[in-house]
This record gives structure tokens, sequence and C-alpha cells, in this order.
């Protein structure tokens, strides 16, 4: 194992960490960030694909096969494919989102990238994704930003962004609560 030390813990952090030193012992770090952001990207898109590898029901075998069938289908293979093969076959498959989460919040953490997360209402386009990159750049003093975009319809429109501790919230949802409460107070 690396000497250099991990953030991440619990069975994701221990499943990542053994992925990180795969990936980096086989050169193929970036192949695989790009394959587990693909992966995490596929589950918040689908219920059903989230569904598959939350159920307890589900078997194992029938899992694992269901899920080789969905990372062929998406392109994903070699090590990332294998990975997920092995989790599903450990009946960890629920764990996997964090498990990917983790690897790149490892990544980036050697890399000395900052992670910022990224809620919006509808999907950001790549180039929107690049704006806000370059400006969380420039706010955190120059450190290189990876994003982790999420989709969450509930906040209306507008963005939060969560960088480390500090949280900046734009959405229109927190705007109307304020609004709320502002006219709760004058009547």
């Amino acid at each position: 194992m690396s000497t250099a030390s991990s953030a991440i813990s619990g069975v994701a952090g221990r499943y990542a960490s053994a992925l990180f030193e795969l990936a980096d012992t086989a050169k193929s770090l970036d192949q695989v960030a790009q394959d587990l952001t693909t992966f995490r990207k596929m589950v918040g898109e689908s219920a059903d694909l989230a569904r598959l590898i939350a159920s307890p029901v589900i078997g194992r075998d029938l899992q694992g096969k269901a899920l080789l069938a969905v990372l062929d289908a998406a392109g994903i293979k070699g090590l990332t494919r294998n990975f997920v093969g092995t989790v599903a076959a450990n009946g960890r498959a629920r764990d996997l989102p964090g498990m990917a989460s983790a690897f790149l919040a490892e990544l980036a953490s050697r890399r000395g990238e900052t992670t910022a997360t990224v809620t919006s209402a509808v999907p950001l386009t790549q180039a929107q994704l690049d704006q806000l990159s370059a400006a969380l750049k420039g706010v955190l003093g120059g450190a290189k930003v990876s994003i982790d975009a999420r989709v969450e319809p509930d906040i209306l429109g507008g963005l939060v962004v969560k960088v480390g501790s500090r949280l900046f919230d734009s959405s229109i949802r927190s705007k109307l609560q304020r609004l709320q409460l502002a006219m709760k107070g004058v009547a």
C-alpha cells in the first residue's frame, strides 16, 4: 500500500484504496477515474440502475451479470470492469457509488486538487463546468479544481457549490426559504 495518508475510510474507502493502488501500478489512474465518473453519472441518472445496485433481494450472481452488461454497454472495460465485478461478487454492489467517490477524492487529493461538489437543478454543459472551474480556481487562490457535478431538481434553479467546509448556496429554493422567513418577520 502507498505511504501517502488517505482521508478515506470504511468499506468504500478500503476498496477505493485497493483500486487506487492497482490503477497506479497499471498506470491507468486517468482511465479508471473517467470510467468511475461515467459510472456514477449513470447511477445518478437511472433509477433502475440505482435500485439494482441497492437491492438486497437480487442475488450476487444476477446483480454482477447485470452490472457487467451495463458496463459493457457503456464501454467501460479493463480494470474498472473487473473491479465492479469483484465488488458485486463480494456482495458490496450497494457501496459502489461511495467507492467511486472515495477513489476520485483520493486521486484529487494526491494530485493537489480541490474538489467542489456542484449541485444544479439541470445537468450543466461542459462549457458551463469549465467556466465554473475557472471561477472557483480564482476564488480558491489558483488551486486546481475538479468538479463533482450532481443534479437535484429540488433546488429549482441556481447552484449549490460546496468546497471543503465552505458552502455557496445560490439556489432558488434557499432564496425562497429566506424570503419566507423575512415575510414571517414582517407579519
